[in-house]
């Protein structure tokens, strides 16, 4: 299935309803779908093949958005390409891509000039402007294949965008996920969360990642997106009441940003349906928090290589029958999805009984068609049949999938294994604790040391004794940390992910 299939399908719901909106403006379903046809016809002219490249360099934008619908109906690949990157990963994935063009915002001109020098295969810019002397103007661009004969072709081998994985581990790699890859993403987002009449999406964060793809179910019905094309806590709670937005997507830091926002409690958020969460753990307290202040939450669970969906927490499972909140179940991450067979595997690739830790695995139609040109790290991590995520987990009886830890940020200490998403639960269960990361340090004593970085809540104040007696008091002796360091905030990707590698490579120089 096309990435076209879910703007057409809406434009034939009503075409002349909104469909991508920033600020006052919107363009309609019927505006959206001329200008993905004539943005096919300018990737034809420029030579662009079913099968080849074209990144998009943009913030959250309309036309930028738009241009992934024509880029999808030339039959090319579209690979989304985050400017809050660095200058040289952005140049890396784009070269890696093999993109032989790619459209960027005038606002990115100066990363453009920096990176064009080292994109060799690149034969096209296009400039979301007017033209300069390195590159056409999207206007006239356009406008030179206006006469041309309507496009419409499939990508080769069903390949419908590039992504770069989060490289929070290494250098990243190029993810291919093919048109079932999304179309099986959107039929579980459909299944598994509540869409009553005609949805209002709220994208705040980075259309290149989670909130474009989930833009994807809500095209299908019709709906809305809403977009903001720079991030702004208050604003999005205004924007949530001006529109009576029904489904918005944040990562916990941002969602830690609007619980701790002074506007909160006066805005009107009586429409959610469905705010989703993920990309990151979260605080178990602060989500129980966000469900009486904010209102319906939905937990999402996938990676890259499985998007989005590999297991879902609909805003109903986040509470008792009775109405109370279903505290048991905060820390999991839901119960795998309808279209997804999930495994906890041991090191010899068997399943483990329930209740018992191993790596969470996944099989279906949602995971990856393999990394791009690397066939060694798509053969590693397709062992024993399964893709194999690097999360370690537990199904318990009920079902649900809880991960306790990154396989690689497990550590060992005394001989005892210890999660470091267990520490940092129980560090932010304290109420001076805005955000924090667990990293094991070598240790002559223990082998490695547990080690905290926490960022305080604005004005807290913090006894680091009595922290490491709290996290004592919650989790036991040799769980909680050696030693606890306070940062003004801790690094992060540009999705918000905390940045575990950094935060080593500082506390060890």
């Amino acid at each position: 299935m096309s990435l076209t299939f879910y703007l057409d399908k809406g434009a034939s719901l009503d075409a002349e309803a909104p469909c991508l909106t920033l600020d006052e403006a919107s363009l309609t379903y019927r505006e959206v779908v001329d200008l993905s046809y004539a943005v096919a016809r300018a990737l034809r002219r420029s030579g662009v093949a079913p099968g080849e490249k074209v990144g998009i360099l943009s913030a959250n934008h309309p036309r930028s958005f738009a241009c992934v619908f024509g880029i999808s109906r030339a039959g090319a690949v579209w690979c989304p390409i985050n400017p809050r990157n660095a200058a040289g990963e952005n140049a890396d994935l784009l070269d890696l891509f093999d993109c032989t063009t790619v459209v960027y915002q005038p606002a990115f001109e100066a990363l453009m000039a920096q990176i064009a020098p080292r994109l060799p295969k690149v034969t096209t810019l296009v400039r979301l402007g007017d033209g300069d002397e390195l590159a056409v103007g999207f206007d006239d661009w356009l406008a030179g294949a206006a006469n041309d004969p309507p496009v419409e072709a499939a990508p080769p081998e069903d390949v419908a965008a590039l992504v770069g994985t989060g490289g929070t581990t290494g250098r990243p790699k190029g993810v291919m996920l093919t048109g079932r890859n999304l179309e099986t993403m959107t039929a579980i987002v459909l299944m598994r969360y509540p869409f009553e009449g005609r949805p209002r999406y709220l994208a705040l964060a980075p259309l290149t990642h989670a909130a474009g793809v989930l833009c994807f179910p809500i095209l299908a019905l019709g709906g809305e997106v809403v977009i903001m094309d720079h991030p702004d806590v208050g604003h999005f709670l205004e924007l949530i009441e001006q529109h009576r937005i029904t489904h918005t997507f944040l990562p916990p830091t941002l969602i830690y940003m609007v619980l701790g926002h002074e506007s909160l409690e006066r805005v009107d958020l009586s429409s959610l349906q469905c705010f989703w969460y993920g990309a990151a753990p979260i605080s178990t307290d602060r989500l129980a928090e966000a469900l009486e202040r904010i209102g319906p939450m939905a937990q999402l669970f996938g990676q890259s290589e499985a998007p989005m969906m590999i297991s879902t927490l609909s805003p109903a499972e986040h509470r008792t029958p009775d109405g109370a909140v279903a505290t048991a179940r905060l820390s999991s991450a839901g119960r795998p999805s309808p279209l997804v067979t999930v495994a906890v595997l041991d090191d010899h690739g068997h399943p483990v009984p329930s209740g018992q830790r191993g790596e969470i695995c996944v099989r279906g139609s949602l995971v990856m068609a393999g990394y791009y040109r690397n066939p060694e790290a798509t053969a590693e991590v397709s062992a024993h049949g399964w893709h194999h995520t690097g999360d370690i987990g537990y199904l318990d009886g009920d079902g649900f999938l809880f991960i306790v830890d990154r396989a690689k940020d497990m550590i060992i200490t005394g001989g005892f294994n210890v999660y470091s998403a267990e520490v940092e639960q129980a560090l932010m269960a304290h109420p001076a604790i805005r955000d924090c990361a667990v990293i094991g340090l070598p240790d002559e004593k223990w082998g490695e040391r547990v080690s905290a970085v926490v960022q305080l809540e604005p004005g807290a104040e913090l006894d680091v004794a009595q922290l490491i007696s709290f996290v004592k008091g919650r989790i036991g002796s040799v769980k909680a940390p050696k030693e606890i360091v306070v940062w003004a905030d801790l690094p992060r990707s540009t999705v918000g992910k905390i940045l575990k590698a950094d935060i080593r490579s500082t506390l060890t120089q």
